[in-house]
């Protein structure tokens, strides 16, 4: 008789929840995932994306052995470790001699572990000397971060934890579809209404999500700003500003008053397309209870003034009261799974572990200490994910890249997969042969979420604990295995371990005394209490160990006055309006089924079975005007690119707009046609609108013509 293993408590690979799950060995299968009913972010749900994850592991969809291009066929083939390690520390240290340090670039993701993403930005800086590493969580909620650190003077998705919002009286959700993109947390508003909260949604489709609200707005793509804007001038022309709130705990409001003045209530009407009763429906609703919040996600931010529009919607709480008081508050809903602690330690262009900036000596001197390096020899930001793929083979002439897929899920990603081509030498270590793994000159096989132990920070600032509970197939390394190899052929023999817990402690030194402060947080900690928030500084002078800061801002806002600050702006349109040639909006987003670029949901049967590929979502309107029936394909055409999709025809959406999935490659790819138009502030490309036009197919084109 065999003893049944023990499960493993872990969570799961993909979105910024990061749900509890236990994995329970399976004789012969590797492992299932049950039930974990104690973490509190979850208890216990899980969508099909979790519950499925397991078949990731599988040797037959993921990749086993390192691949090299074979100079004689042109073909990735299978090579040892000593050969792809040795083939790209040779290729990233030629380039970097012949043409200088910025001419490598290092691209990394989202999803990487805080272990992982500390290395690779410290790989990126003390290795290979160069300013340009960035990564894909720019595309996330870049917007949401600049504009909190504009206005609260430090960025945390969600400055309470979930468990606070079905207590609140009111939740404006903007541009969010928690149903099919996290599950588990639509759970949070059922509960805000079963207990006689309010939901507002607003979004330009009716989701699954808006229909559970009471009360749903559906502006035109790109008006957010003017929205948040006039429900900031109804607040203060029905004398609903929190005169006491706004003069004890903020400053900046009278030049934001003035600028809230120009956008009466009938121009907003003219811009967004939303009734001025509805408008002030949605004021009444959200000032009526003593608390209320406001959360977005990318739909007000993935936009070039997606900083300015959620500063705007700061501003609406601020002069409310609602911020920095208990169930009250702006919170962003970050995407990845680890797109909060990504960009805490070091992946991105401009700041160092802790959230540490690049251009602060003290925080320069105090990383490079850490390092054992001289902080002059730190460089200085680099460019933006966006600029730092449409500089490749030009500037940059070398790239490694971790853990992203830019060939679908990058902005004009036909572009961008030309520039990927055009490199001198490409890098890929991922789980699967992506889209973009597969363009790679060598392709290193690394573990996955299951069968490594590493640390993640969700969407509430909560660092939680994903445990191995599986070997890792013989030919895969993790990736800290890959930074150690390649910093050991470069001349760097330590400071790249490849025990996760040895990382973590040193990631936790490099952020001591900065915003994202990790120093009082150990491995221990965090399986003991079931993760810890931060900022959780070490004890000193013999004090209590720090409890973690589930909730920011109760006393002070951390700016260097402690007020929290209002940034004046004002709507304008959007980079790229409806024209006669390109007469639609375009919307994209994601499916229930499916996760960011689909690398590995795309290798799942069951969730291929319920979201098989790309479809365009119109209004029956627009498809009569255009002659299309339902699952006809249509081809949707921008001054970028063409995608052909089935139509799916709906009146859940605007008759102005279409909406279409992003996860697919191939003619389906959404991203042939996204606007990589960027925020002046965060950098974000333009991804929820552009100008399109929705056609035929030429193949339907060519049948009603009768040739």
């Amino acid at each position: 008789m065999h003893t049944a293993m023990p499960p493993t408590a872990t969570h799961c690979p993909y979105c910024a929840l990061q749900c509890g799950m236990n994995l329970r060995p399976v004789p012969g299968a590797g492992v299932e995932v049950v039930e974990r009913p104690d973490f509190p972010v979850n208890r216990g749900a899980l969508c099909g994306k979790g519950r499925t994850a397991p078949e990731v592991l599988s040797s037959r969809v993921r990749l086993t052995e390192p691949l090299v291009r074979s100079r004689a066929t042109g073909r990735l083939e299978p090579a040892t470790w000593q050969e792809a390690l040795g083939l790209v520390a040779e290729s990233l240290t030629r380039t970097r001699q012949a043409q200088g340090a910025d001419a490598v670039g290092v691209f990394g993701g989202g999803g990487l572990t805080n272990e992982k993403a500390y290395a690779l930005g410290k790989f990126a800086r003390v290795v290979l000397g160069t300013s340009q590493i960035d990564y894909n969580g720019r595309f996330c909620m870049s917007s949401a971060a600049a504009a909190h650190q504009r206005a609260f003077g430090l960025d945390r998705g969600l400055p309470f934890p979930l468990e606070d919002i079905p207590r609140t009286g009111c939740v404006i959700l903007v541009g969010s579809n928690l149903a099919e993109t996290m599950p588990p947390a639509l759970r949070y508003l059922t509960e805000l209404r079963e207990n006689g909260g309010r939901l507002i949604v607003v979004d330009p489709r009716r989701t699954r999500t808006a229909a559970q609200a009471d009360l749903h707005l559906a502006p035109r793509p790109g008006t957010d700003l003017a929205l948040a804007l006039g429900l900031l001038h109804l607040v203060i022309s029905e004398g609903r500003v929190d005169e006491a709130f706004v003069k004890e705990r903020t400053s900046g409001w009278e030049e934001v008053r003035a600028t809230a003045m120009a956008h009466w209530p009938e121009r907003v009407e003219r811009i967004t397309g939303i009734p001025v009763p509805r408008l002030r429906e949605a004021v009444r609703m959200f000032c009526a209870p003593q608390s209320a919040m406001v959360l977005t996600a990318r739909g007000p931010e993935q936009h070039t003034k997606g900083t300015d529009t959620v500063s705007a919607w700061i501003n609406l709480c601020l002069s409310t009261g609602r911020a920095g008081r208990p169930l009250s508050g702006y919170g962003c809903l970050t995407g990845q799974g680890n797109g909060q602690g990504g960009r805490e330690h070091g992946q991105k262009a401009d700041q160092l572990p802790g959230y540490r900036k690049l251009t602060d000596p003290a925080d320069r001197a105090h990383v490079a200490r850490v390092w054992g390096v001289d902080p002059d020899d730190l460089p200085g930001p680099g460019r933006s994910a966006y600029e730092l793929l449409d500089a490749l083979g030009s500037e940059v002439r070398a790239l490694l890249l971790m853990g992203s897929n830019p060939v679908v899920s990058a902005p004009r990603a036909g572009h961008v997969e030309q520039r990927l081509r055009s490199l001198d030498f490409l890098a890929v270590a991922d789980v699967v042969l992506s889209e973009t793994a597969a363009l790679a000159d060598v392709v290193l096989p690394v573990t996955q979420w299951a069968e490594e132990t590493g640390t993640t920070t969700n969407l509430e600032g909560r660092v939680v604990l994903r445990r191995q509970a599986v070997d890792p197939p013989p030919g895969v390394r993790s990736d800290l295995e890959v930074l150690h190899g390649l910093a050991a052929r470069m001349g760097w023999e330590k400071g790249f371990p490849t025990d996760p817990q040895e990382v973590f402690e040193e990631l936790g030194l490099a952020s001591a005394g900065g915003a994202a402060d990790y120093s009082g947080i150990d491995y221990g900690r965090i399986d003991r209490e079931d993760g810890i928030f931060w900022p959780c500084p070490a004890p000193t002078d013999g004090r209590a160990e720090h409890p973690g800061t589930p909730r920011l801002f109760l006393e002070r806002f951390a700016t260097d006055d402690g007020l929290a600050r209002f940034i004046p702006v004002e709507h304008r349109e959007a980079a790229e309006e409806p024209d006669a040639l390109y007469p639609v909006l375009l919307t994209t987003g994601r499916v229930v089924s499916q996760y960011q670029s689909g690398a590995q949901t795309r290798r799942v049967a069951e969730l291929n079975a319920a979201a098989p590929g790309p479809f365009v979502e119109l209004h029956p309107r627009l498809a009569e005007r255009i002659g299309a029936v339902e699952g006809q394909p249509l081809a949707v055409v921008s001054r970028r690119g063409r995608a052909v999709a089935p139509a799916r025809i709906t009146d859940t959406i605007r008759a102005d707009t279409v909406f279409m999935p992003f996860h697919w490659p191939g003619e389906g790819r959404a991203n042939s046609l996204t606007n990589p138009a960027l925020d002046p502030t965060s950098r974000m490309p333009e991804f929820k609108t552009c100008a399109v036009r929705v056609e035929l197919a030429e193949e339907d084109q060519q049948a009603a013509r009768g040739e």
